[in-house]
């Protein structure tokens, strides 16, 4: 370890002093091309029709077109991805059939912490200063290592323009809904800043009735976003950005309870870029940390419960990278991941430092074959290190048909929670512990008398918790047919080793279970996502995509191959043997999705509006004939279609009106859909003044 941190710090002062004796050069080429420039994919700038990858970016015009709100507004409108609620009430994103813990979360290159159980909410994060969000669908550890197991979405906010800026803007929704914008910026000279405040809030609503329960609670929160730079030189400049989030959240629950969510999230970010002839270095220095309180309190407001989540990340980087030639480019990177956290149902507060190096290595074969070959090596202490590798190519046949393969391997490491969790419900009387902890606290469990019998000897647990891993294969072909017919098509296969699952591993004097998490399940999803646009003139354009997905637990295949696997059509009706093509496959999981676009932009009129349709087919929640699996016999949530519409009309050069309807049809699931609250109005009017 000690040996690490050697090679650390002194590839760090190499990598400086180096760049630092560089020469100066010109503004790279690419800038000429800024509205298609990527960076997330490969850590570089790139122009995204030359890129090896399934990049997709959403441009600031698109999400005011749609007039979104949060982030989960601007997802649902993607090919392939959707947001899904977890168990309470937040949305995290499902992308290539993968679970919302396995996408990475970025905003301005920088991680997003708070996953109390996996899911990020995506309900955080405001849109309105939002440049372009980039999306990295497949493995993506080779450069970013943890929760990149299924790809990366890069959101990346917007810099400060010439002069002095301001820009108002303000919504109102069905269910009392309002977001309320302001963005000042000032760029004079070699200084840069901009100031962005966002406000919130909502009354929630209820989809049952019958019960003293809401499904959304009332809540409120606000955005604050600071960003500074000064150019030292042309080559040499310095930027820090903070970031400061802060929410409310109103409890009622039955019994005469009430209580409150507390939410807050601090980001803090300084950036050091130097640039040369041959070399361009970034050093970033970011710290970002993440509190929420929750507790309920009776009728003589006295607390009766309380829980706590205190979470600190703090992150150096060094990257640098060297042009060999005008195309072909070697990065190099290194730093250091230091986490902690302290919560409640924990006996420890753990920490983690991992350190951490990357290389990549860009390089054009001929005119037409653009090849990257890069890797990450994560050091942990508590589990087995990782190395992610990552190979990817382009073929452009020619101006109009490209080709392109990318294979990598993806890594998501344990949680804290699945190793030091130690919980009991004091109402139902099980018991949760983490594999780090699972010996100690099964000893206090015993010494207290409370354990009848024990099905998983501690002694099982002697080799470490192994991280979920994926090999991921992405094989896309783009075409135009001309200016006017684009297709973009996408095959995609991801095998999920290792996944961690809770299993019992003890019988308690009560007759309730003791659980712990262990390594076993193997996941396969796999499918095709495809997408075209079609200019119909300079007034209409068309967009359809579609995604199919198959996701399938191995070792659940295997069980109904094998002839397994049985069903009742009704509890007193006798079993029958499932074959393997009763299996469905993972849950909450939709064969078919896909997304319809119409445009319509009349620059003479000052007038745009957009129809937009979503479709998801069935998809099943919970298995409900008793087999552990999800099969063709079981319940399922029928497939719907919410179709939205939008209208924006510029009245001037400085204010801008819109309105229009979400979920116009009022489709509505209230057992099984929470995020769909009927239908939904809205008026929003933007101002801006320089």
């Amino acid at each position: 370890m000690k040996k690490f941190y050697k090679l650390f710090s002194y590839s760090f002062l190499f990598i400086f002093s180096v760049n630092l004796s560089g020469q100066n050069s010109a503004i790279d080429s690419l800038n000429n091309k800024l509205n298609e420039i990527v960076i997330t994919a490969t850590k570089t700038e790139r122009v995204l029709s030359s890129l090896p990858l399934n990049v997709t970016i959403i441009k600031k015009e698109d999400i005011q077109e749609i007039n979104a709100n949060r982030l989960s507004d601007v997802i649902n409108e993607e090919v392939g991805l959707i947001t899904v609620s977890d168990f309470g009430g937040g949305e995290g994103i499902q992308m290539q059939g993968l679970d919302s813990q396995y996408t990475l979360i970025l905003i301005d290159n920088q991680p997003i912490i708070g996953r109390l159980a996996g899911t990020l909410d995506l309900d955080r994060i405001a849109v309105e200063n939002i440049k372009q969000i980039e999306i990295v669908r497949g493995a993506s550890s080779s450069l970013y290592g943890n929760e990149a197991l299924a790809g990366v979405i890069n959101i990346i906010t917007e810099n400060p323009k010439k002069g002095f800026n301001v820009t108002l803007s303000s919504s109102i929704e069905t269910h009392n809904s309002l977001d309320n914008n302001l963005s000042l910026s000032f760029k004079e000279g070699k200084f840069t800043s901009s100031l962005f405040l966002n406000s919130y809030s909502s009354d929630g609503y209820d989809l049952n009735n019958n019960d003293e329960l809401k499904t959304v609670n009332e809540f409120s929160n606000k955005t604050l976003q600071l960003k500074l730079g000064y150019e030292i030189n042309k080559n040499f400049d310095i930027k820090l950005n903070s970031r400061y989030f802060v929410q409310s959240i109103e409890n009622i629950v039955p019994n005469n309870l009430s209580g409150e969510t507390f939410t807050t999230e601090d980001n803090l970010s300084l950036s050091v870029h130097h640039r040369s002839k041959k070399i361009n270095t970034d050093l970033d220095v970011y710290f970002t940390s993440y509190y929420g309180d929750e507790y309920l309190k009776d009728e003589n407001d006295i607390k009766v419960s309380e829980s706590f989540y205190d979470q600190i990340l703090f992150k150096p980087e060094i990257k640098s990278t060297y042009s060999v030639n005008e195309n072909d480019k070697i990065t190099f990177g290194l730093g250091l991941k230091h986490e902690s956290l302290k919560r409640t149902f924990f006996d420890v507060d753990p920490k983690q430092n991992s350190p951490f190096l990357y290389f990549q290595y860009d390089y054009y074969l001929s005119e037409k074959i653009n090849l990257i070959l890069g890797g990450r090596y994560d050091h942990f202490k508590d589990y087995k290190s990782q190395f992610s590798p990552k190979f990817s190519g382009i073929y452009k046949i020619n101006d109009d048909k490209s080709l392109k393969v990318s294979v990598g391997y993806g890594f998501k490491s344990p949680d804290f929670r699945q190793l030091y969790f130690n919980f009991s419900n004091s109402s139902v009387g099980y018991s949760v512990i983490g594999y780090n902890v699972y010996e100690n606290v099964l000893n206090q469990l015993i010494e207290q008398g409370e354990i009848s019998s024990i099905i998983i000897p501690a002694d099982e647990f002697n080799e470490s918790l192994k991280p979920e891993n994926s090999l991921s294969i992405n094989i896309g072909y783009n075409f135009s047919l001309n200016d006017n017919i684009k297709f973009k098509t996408n095959l995609f296969n991801n095998l999920t080793k290792e996944l961690i699952d809770t299993r019992v591993v003890a019988i308690k004097t009560n007759g309730q279970n003791v659980f712990s998490y262990y390594n076993i399940n193997e996941v396969l999803t796999s499918g095709l996502e495809f997408e075209t646009i079609y200019k119909f003139d300079n007034y209409l354009k068309f967009s359809i995509g579609y995604q199919l997905l198959y996701a399938f637990d191995l070792d659940a295949l295997d069980a109904f191959n094998n002839g397994d696997v049985y069903a009742r059509l009704t509890v007193d009706s006798p079993a029958f043997r499932l074959k393997k093509s009763d299996y469905f496959g993972l849950f909450n999981r939709s064969r078919h999705m896909g997304v319809l676009k119409i445009n319509y932009d009349n620059l003479e009129k000052k007038l745009s509006a957009n129809l937009r349709l979503r479709y998801r087919s069935k998809y099943g929640l919970y298995d409900s004939n008793s087999n552990n699996y999800l099969d063709n016999y079981d319940d399922f949530v029928n497939g719907y279609i919410t179709t939205n519409i939008s209208v924006n009309k510029i009245i001037n050069s400085s204010l801008t009106v819109s309105g229009g309807v979400e979920n116009i049809f009022n489709h509505l699931d209230r057992q099984n859909i929470s995020n769909l609250s009927g239908r939904i109005y809205f008026l929003r009017a933007k101002y801006n003044l320089k």
